[in-house]
């Protein structure tokens, strides 16, 4: 009888073993299945990644080439030599610095020229010297000085009268072109520091021809490129400085046309005066 039961057992211990090495089986399956699966999806992201990257980089990389041009212009700055692109930068400081000074004083010294001799030409027919000289000392500007120096001559003959707003006009106009020297030197010394930053360059050039004994473009580049780069800005400084100077000579220009002007009507309100 135990040997029967036993005979019995087998059968189902043997399927037991079977399915539980089956179900292991499966288990071992989809685990790999899954492993597999978070595997693809890791390398699927990194592929992602990585391209993504990569048109990253190249928008940046197009982005900086395309950028304005005060980028591309500072890139280029910044490519040049150290010592003469200084030099270039001071004298674009410098000339400025002249340049606004004059266009400040200037824009100052422009007044409604017209009226103002129509209020000293009014004072006069009443008689009111005294009255036409405190209008022009608190009018500011060339125009209003001279006719004030014409009205402290007022009864000296006309000739003498003439005579010193002549004079006066001389100083003033003078004094209008004031640090317009400073300011063509500048024009001038810009263009000669970037031709003298070319001839260093070519200078470097050659030396490192000349140390490796062989004529290579990636050793000439150096200092062909140190060359252009001072050159250019230099003469870019210069544009700009002439362009403001051009502007503060038209501007100088207008006032003395203003005094002139104004000189001659001066002396015609005048003579009526002395005829009243």
């Amino acid at each position: 009888m135990l040997l029967l039961a036993v005979a019995l057992m087998l059968p189902s211990v043997a399927q037991a073993q079977q399915t539980a090495k089956d179900t292991a089986t499966g288990i071992k399956a989809d685990t790999t299945a899954v492993v597999a699966s978070d595997t693809a999806a890791v390398v699927a992201d990194s592929a992602m990644a990585a391209v993504d990257a990569e048109l990253t980089d190249a928008d940046g990389e197009a982005q900086e080439e395309g950028g304005g041009l005060h980028k591309q212009l500072k890139r280029k700055f910044m490519e040049g030599s150290a010592g003469f692109m200084s030099l270039v930068a001071l004298a674009l400081v410098l000339g400025l610095a002249f340049c606004i000074e004059r266009l400040v004083y200037l824009t100052l010294s422009e007044i409604n020229a017209k009226k103002l001799m129509q209020d000293i030409d009014a004072k006069l027919e009443d008689g009111d010297v005294e009255g036409a000289k405190a209008l022009c000392r608190d009018t500011r500007g060339p125009v209003a000085s001279i006719c004030y120096q014409g009205l402290l001559h007022i009864k000296e003959p006309l000739e003498q009268i003439d005579r010193q707003l002549t004079n006066y006009g001389t100083v003033q106009i003078a004094n209008m072109e004031k640090g317009c020297s400073w300011i063509r030197l500048f024009i001038a010394v810009a263009p000669s520091l970037g031709f003298l930053g070319t001839v260093i360059g070519m200078v470097m050039a050659f030396d490192r021809i000349q140390t490796a004994g062989d004529i290579s473009p990636t050793i000439v580049a150096e200092g062909m490129k140190v060359a252009l780069i001072t050159t250019i800005f230099g003469i870019i400084v210069a544009i700009v400085l002439q362009f403001f100077y051009n502007y503060i000579l038209s501007k100088i220009e207008h006032l003395t046309s203003q005094m002139e002007e104004s000189a001659i009507s001066l002396t015609d309100s005048i003579a009526k005066y002395k005829k009243s």
